[in-house]
């Protein structure tokens, strides 16, 4: 299959390409380069199955595919809440872009959408039918809401069009080739370690994440969208083993052999205190479930970031 990858330069963007070029398909990675780098794609971007593009997903798309897969959109929060507009633009002038083409073309359409549409839960693990608890005005807002307004249009494409969608919802997930100053807690941890700087936690570090290690998130994402037509979603994709921050941090420490010392500081406005998937969905629809332990995971992340950390 000839597969459009919009976010293509990004953390999993990357690794999704990598994968389908190995898969033995053609890939078409679309990205302007805002928080993904070409670098990322340094092993397939001289494969003659691939194809990069700089160009924005709010742009009219004009491509012939055979699926696109849509991954376009700042992930953290350093990122999304320095340009608020440009966020919530992308998620949703990007949702309409990709299901015009998708439409067009008749292909199916993956969405990258995320666990943060739960917002703060009131219900743990989150279960793809609880419908969240979000502040539309926070600062937060503009990647919750974005993402919530994107499924929106892909489940009323589905509907009134017929549009074939795949819509994953994403956990927190790590690995290598993580931006190193993405704000994100896994990457700031082993920075901060490895320079031996006290390693910084956000309110108590008592609230929790669960965190999915790369190569299983990408997993779930080709079994997703080669999946029968009629499963449309959303599933959640993550790791259900809940960790405190704490525990993290003193993880990453141990594995690092750092000197830090943790320091607490106030938490940020929204962040929710508890995130943790319910994967029974994954498991019995895609036969899916992670398979590589949080420690394994940092380990292998570790080992790449000291290339990286000067």
């Amino acid at each position: 299959m000839r597969i459009l990858v919009t976010g293509g330069a990004g953390f999993l963007g990357s690794h999704l390409c990598e994968r389908l070029i190995l898969l033995g398909h053609e890939v078409i990675a679309l990205d302007n380069l805002y928080t993904g780098e070409k670098k990322k794609l340094t092993d397939v971007i001289s494969h003659p199955n691939f194809e990069f593009i700089r160009q924005d997903v709010t742009s009219p798309l004009n491509f012939e595919v055979d699926a696109i897969m849509n991954l376009a959109c700042p992930a953290s929060p350093v990122h999304y809440q320095k340009f608020p507009v440009q966020t919530i633009k992308t998620s949703v002038l990007g949702a309409i872009n990709v299901l015009d083409l998708a439409n067009r073309l008749k292909v199916p359409v993956f969405q990258a959408s995320t666990s943060e549409v739960y917002g703060d839960p009131s219900v743990s693990p989150q279960v793809e039918s609880y419908w969240g608890n979000v502040n539309p005005i926070g600062i937060r807002a503009c990647y919750d809401e974005g993402k919530r307004s994107a499924e929106t249009l892909f489940f009323d494409f589905h509907r009134q069009y017929g549009t074939e969608i795949k819509v994953a919802r994403i956990f927190n997930t790590y690995g290598p080739r993580m931006s190193l100053t993405d704000g994100r807690v896994v990457s700031n941890f082993i920075v901060q370690a490895l320079k031996n700087e006290s390693i910084t936690i956000y309110g108590d570090g008592s609230q929790t994440r669960s965190f999915c290690y790369v190569s299983d998130l990408i997993d779930g994402f080709v079994k997703l969208m080669f999946s029968d037509s009629s499963v449309t979603g959303p599933i959640n994709l993550g790791n259900p083993t809940e960790f405190t921050m704490l525990e993290l941090a003193q993880n990453v420490i141990e594995l690092t052999g750092s000197k830090s010392k943790i320091t607490f500081h106030d938490l940020p406005q929204d962040d929710p205190k508890q995130r943790k998937p319910d994967t029974s969905k994954a498991k019995s629809v895609l036969d899916w479930e992670p398979k590589i332990d949080l420690l394994d995971g940092l380990q292998r992340t570790i080992e790449e970031f000291k290339t990286r950390v000067k």
